[in-house]
């Protein structure tokens, strides 16, 4: 009986030592196969270019595809969701903006709890809106809208990229710190509410720097200002909207990669190291700044503080701009 006992418990410790074994053999080996990742906002969107530039870095470090997936809606929520149901073996990231700090506020069920159902990896850049307009509005400057909005309440729209996100809030941000009434028109994503601002569907707009500033140098938009406190070093000659007797106007997005929880800090952490080194080449310094984006990078833990800090804030902004929940 002894015997029988010793040899169930030898070959038992065989089998969990096997198991450790292989499990150490998968994460060494990690990716063994293309890694998927979840964009929660469209093709052409701030989100989807940062994150496009990072996966061709990843892909190139470590020999397997890393995939963009692009699923929009409902202010991110839908693509989050996916990822936050997805199993946490590394297969499955997460590339979110700001936004992902802004639904709690702003919806009244959101599918996922921010600080448990998801982990950061890694910050990829930040960027400010770019107020923007069509070139038929008699405004040239942000001074001009708010003589507009307020001689003429309710006549000027602005597009956002959708309810809830960093485009929104900004907008009912100015509205209330300018007290103004100016309609808001929600899209999909960024790129299709800037398209509606170009073909002149809706007179003014809060693009992302890397969507609406190659359309302001190719003349089809008028660029008023830029939403950070301060100008920013992509396009120095835009004032920033807390010039205009808005000061401590700031609103900026940011763009970030997370992952499922749970997932292996031994496959985060390879996969967080190899996002700064990304942004740390030239070439792709060179093409984000050019977009608009401030090269960030980070560790997991500064960009869990940066979420917590942010969420935090925007329920501030959130109660200010008196924005009911969805």
């Amino acid at each position: 009986m002894k015997l029988m006992e010793t040899l169930g418990f030898f070959l038992m410790s065989l089998v969990t030592a096997t198991s450790a074994v292989a499990a150490q053999r998968s994460l060494d080996n990690y990716p063994v196969k293309p890694v998927r990742v979840i964009v929660v906002f469209p093709p052409g969107s701030g989100t989807d270019i940062a994150s496009r530039t990072v996966a061709q870095e990843l892909t190139e470090a470590f020999g397997k595809q890393f995939v963009i997936d692009n699923r929009p809606g409902a202010g991110g929520m839908i693509g989050t969701e996916i990822a936050a149901q997805s199993a946490p073996d590394g297969y499955t990231l997460l590339a979110v903006s700001s936004s992902y700090t802004i639904n709690p506020s702003v919806y009244a069920k959101v599918p996922y709890d921010p600080k448990r159902d998801l982990q950061p990896i890694s910050l990829i850049a930040s960027t400010p809106y770019l107020m923007i307009a069509h070139p038929s509005l008699h405004a040239k400057t942000v001074s001009d809208v708010i003589a507009l909005a307020r001689a003429k309440p309710g006549a000027l729209s602005y597009a956002a990229g959708g309810v809830g996100v960093g485009s929104h809030l900004a907008g009912e941000l100015f509205k209330a710190m300018a007290k103004v009434d100016i309609v808001m028109v929600p899209y999909k994503g960024a790129p299709q509410a800037t398209a509606d601002v170009v073909a002149g569907q809706v007179q003014l707009g809060f693009g992302t720097m890397p969507t609406a500033l190659p359309l302001v140098k190719a003349g089809k938009l008028r660029a008023l200002g830029v939403t950070s406190e301060k100008r920013t070093s992509a396009a120095p000659d835009i004032p920033a909207i807390a010039e205009f007797d808005l000061p401590q106007f700031d609103v900026q997005t940011w763009f970030g990669i997370l992952a499922p929880a749970k997932t292996p800090a031994a496959l985060t952490n390879r996969v967080q190291h190899a996002i700064v080194e990304a942004v740390k080449k030239e070439r792709v310094r060179d093409r984000l700044v050019a977009q608009g984006y401030e090269i960030v990078g980070s560790t997991p833990e500064q960009f869990a503080a940066l979420i917590n800090k942010e969420i935090d804030k925007w329920a501030m902004v959130v109660k200010l701009a008196r924005i009911p929940k969805m």
